[in-house]
């Protein structure tokens, strides 16, 4: 097969409007077509085509001079390059626009899931480097795994391929350059926060305490009372969307209102505010006489909104009001939430209508997902990581693997330090990285039960290359593997295809001040039914030389959820519901409804969408969160094997770990996951 393509992977669409390169030019007509576009076919022009935004921001991470322009002044320490590397664009989390699961990244792993990669490509070429770990994926599993290799490992040499063009998966930086402010203003893409570490297996909390992340230190860089201090508090937005035209409405939470006061403010029928105040202050014990075992059996076949709706009885106004409450941390809302997760995460602030029932964590049962297993064994819910969220985590790891990366590994100054991803793939490092590589083959070199050795292809924009390895470490998306790995099992595959991941677009807004926040005296807003779930500002993090933005008048970021999978389906069904919507939403639509939902919020206080949103960088993962296996949707009876114990299971030199295989749906999960790769590969290391 010949064909004649530009260098790189990049389809046309999407490679000036993610890099903030010139798109002056106008139309894209007559440009030549990469090759990895090639291959996805029509769908990928298409949605290549839809997610470009030549009216977009340009980025603001771009050193002065024309965007994006390679010739530009020398980037100093502060806005994240390496100091003396003069003229070098700016690394990825500078780059504005959309980002995740762009066509670039997708477009080859979607063609192999399709059945149409190995028609349109040559055959692989021979291994040329030869590895003793190669690790398919260099988000936090995969980047742990390969941290825990090294260690046990000196001296081993160690790839990590990805096809995304970053480090650390669904845990990303942003980053933002405002005029006037010394330093770039730094936020989290995705992942923000750390889920109950002090409930993490002794292995992953040894991880946090060897990169310094432990949850006090990290506490230590959080100021919580900086927003109540100014009188801003959590509120909830009754939308148009949800109660009907004219019902767009700010509700405040603020400490000290009863539930009856703020609830007298809602959009909502006077029956269903009886039904809230009750749901809130004075649950009844819905299932009296009942064991806590008994309780939790028939909770189990419930989803929250069912609880709600058949044990309740609620009118409609109040589900409406709690069907997104989950929707910002797991990306779903309330009637794919089981209600046995529902009880042992409620509080007064989430999920009502439990108090009655007694302490979730009372009796442990075989029926608690994993995030309540971890909330009755924890004593911490949630630990803020730095303003890049747990992205630091795994910069910090690659810092302390490859040389030259960062400027420093210390956690305390990590935010500020300057990277070089020039320095990732360098032939002279024993631990190399390789990004913008999707893996389309992992194959034992002979007997699964035999082999000595596997090989990893990949797609580098042009053919499939291959390489050698003593042993690789599957840290992606569990049901990608069967299209990489040909051979698996069939009960492996099946297990595997089993596995969920629910869409979820994250996007991170740098605002020219925040005034009309602190006038409207709320800091975190939760939608009831808008298109983005969630609107958050920046958490008051500041580390080492770090400054996060104390007044009002200084530029911050906003953070917004939106998770695309529809209500009143299965998790499975609106997971793949909400791709397909996804897929059909140009990144046009979502910047207009970040500007349209911020100004219906804000408004009344003085914001002006087109005057106050200065930059924009949308994260769209179509794989995203992890879901756990729950009820009521995955009926296996209680302390029978789960899909993703058949699904990790070691295949020969290819071993499996991501938080799907946990399964769970946070770092602790993905950490603990890649401890167990390891541990699998090491205790069948070949003779």
């Amino acid at each position: 097969m010949t064909a004649h393509f530009p260098p790189g992977g990049r389809s046309p669409a999407t490679s000036d409007r993610a890099s903030g390169g010139d798109r002056s030019a106008g139309p894209w007509t007559g440009r030549a077509i990469s090759r990895r576009a090639f291959l996805d076919g029509v769908t990928t022009a298409a949605a290549c085509a839809a997610f470009a935004s030549p009216t977009g921001p340009a980025s603001a991470g771009t050193p002065p001079g024309p965007a994006g322009d390679p010739g530009g002044p020398s980037p100093s320490p502060g806005d994240g390059t390496r100091p003396g590397h003069g003229r070098a664009r700016p690394h990825p989390a500078a780059l504005q626009g959309l980002r995740g699961d762009t066509p670039d990244a997708t477009g080859v792993a979607r063609a192999l899931h399709d059945g149409r990669f190995w028609e349109r490509v040559d055959a692989p070429r021979p291994p040329g480097e030869s590895y003793d770990l190669v690790v398919v994926g260099a988000g936090i599993s995969g980047v742990t795994a390969a941290y825990t290799w090294v260690r046990r490992h000196p001296g081993a040499r160690v790839l990590i391929l990805d096809g995304h063009d970053d480090i650390g998966g669904h845990a990303r930086r942003t980053e933002f350059h405002p005029a006037g402010r010394a330093g770039p203003l730094v936020a989290h893409g995705g992942a923000r926060a750390l889920y109950a570490p002090s409930a993490w297996p002794p292995q992953a909390r040894e991880l946090l305490a060897d990169l310094g992340a432990e949850p006090g230190r990290l506490r230590a860089h959080a100021e919580p009372g900086l927003y109540p201090g100014l009188g801003m508090h959590e509120g909830v937005f009754c939308d148009r969307e949800t109660y009907g035209a004219g019902a767009d409405r700010l509700v405040t939470l603020r400490p000290g209102r009863s539930t009856a006061e703020w609830v007298a403010e809602l959009p909502i029928a006077a029956q269903a505010g009886r039904d809230l105040v009750m749901l809130y202050d004075d649950p009844p014990d819905w299932f009296p006489g009942l064991s806590g075992e008994d309780k939790k059996r028939r909770l189990a076949g419930l989803s929250y909104t069912g609880f709600l709706r058949e044990v309740c009885r609620v009118h409609p106004d109040a589900v409406a009001f709690c069907r997104t409450m989950p929707t910002a941390t797991r990306a779903h809302g309330a009637d794919a939430l089981g209600a046995i997760d529902a009880w042992a995460a409620a509080d007064r602030h989430a999920y009502p209508g439990f108090a009655g029932l007694g302490p979730a964590g009372s009796a442990p049962s075989p029926r608690d997902p994993a995030r309540a297993a971890g909330r009755r064994a924890g004593d911490d819910a949630e630990v803020p990581c730095l303003p890049e969220g747990p992205q630091s985590l795994v910069r910090a790891m690659v810092g302390r693997m490859v040389p030259g990366f960062a400027g420093t590994t210390a956690l305390e100054d990590i935010t500020t330090t300057w990277f070089d991803y020039g320095a990732l793939d360098r032939p002279s490092n024993r631990v190399r990285v390789r990004l913008s590589s999707p893996v389309v083959l992992v194959r034992n070199d002979g007997d699964p039960h035999s082999a000595a050795s596997a090989t990893v292809g990949y797609f580098d924009g042009h053919q499939v290359r291959t390489v050698r390895a003593g042993a690789v470490i599957m840290a992606c998306w569990a049901a990608a593997i069967p299209h990489m790995v040909r051979d698996l099992p069939a009960a492996q595959r099946d297990a595997m295809r089993q596995a969920v991941r629910m869409p979820v677009v994250c996007a991170t807004a740098q605002l020219r001040a925040w005034h009309a926040f602190r006038e409207a005296g709320v800091h975190r807003v939760r939608f009831t039914g808008a298109f983005w779930a969630a609107a958050e500002l920046a958490p008051p993090i500041g580390a080492g030389s770090y400054r996060f933005p104390r007044r009002p008048d200084e530029p911050i970021t906003v953070h917004l959820v939106h998770a695309p999978a529809p209500p009143g389906m299965a998790p499975a069904q609106a997971a793949e519901a909400g791709r397909r919507a996804l897929a059909l939403t140009p990144y046009a639509a979502l910047e207009f409804t970040v500007r349209e939902q911020l100004a219906r919020l804000l408004g009344p206080f003085g914001f002006d969408a087109a005057r106050d949103v200065e930059g924009l960088t949308v994260n769209r993962w179509g794989h995203g969160y992890a879901r756990e296996h729950a009820r009521p949707w995955d009926a296996s009876a209680p302390g029978a094997p789960l899909p993703a114990d058949t699904a990790r299971r070691r295949f020969g030199r290819i071993a499996m770990a991501g938080a799907d295989t946990a399964p769970g749906g946070d770092a602790g999960a993905a950490v603990s996951a890649a401890h167990r790769a390891v541990r699998d590969l090491s205790d069948a290391a070949p003779a």
